[in-house]
């Protein structure tokens, strides 16, 4: 067998201790919802002071709603809670969505 050398095997750890820290750190898609309806909306309909009258007179606000995927408009398979979507990194723990 042959022997690898030192800074090989340095270089091809800070390889992977970046990529883990990476991945980690990531964040998880975050857009704007209606938390009734779970339609994605504007995303200044989720910043302070958003929000629009529509036409009944009673304004939509949105919250941020992460990770998951949006069909036909509508969100799923994420959580309004950041905490409880996992980033999927390499060598994290998460608590998986809901």
């Amino acid at each position: 067998m042959r022997k690898l050398r030192s800074s090989t095997v340095v270089l091809g750890g800070m390889g992977v201790l970046a990529a883990t820290i990476t991945a980690c750190g990531s964040e998880p898609d975050r857009r704007c919802v209606d938390p009734l309806s779970r339609e994605e909306l504007p995303s200044y309909r989720c910043e302070s002071g958003g929000g629009s009258d529509d036409d009944n007179g009673s304004t939509t606000r949105g919250s941020y709603y992460y990770g998951g995927s949006v069909r036909d408009r509508k969100v799923s398979g994420g959580s309004f809670d950041k905490t409880a979507v996992d980033t999927g990194g390499f060598g994290c723990s998460g608590t998986g969505g809901g």
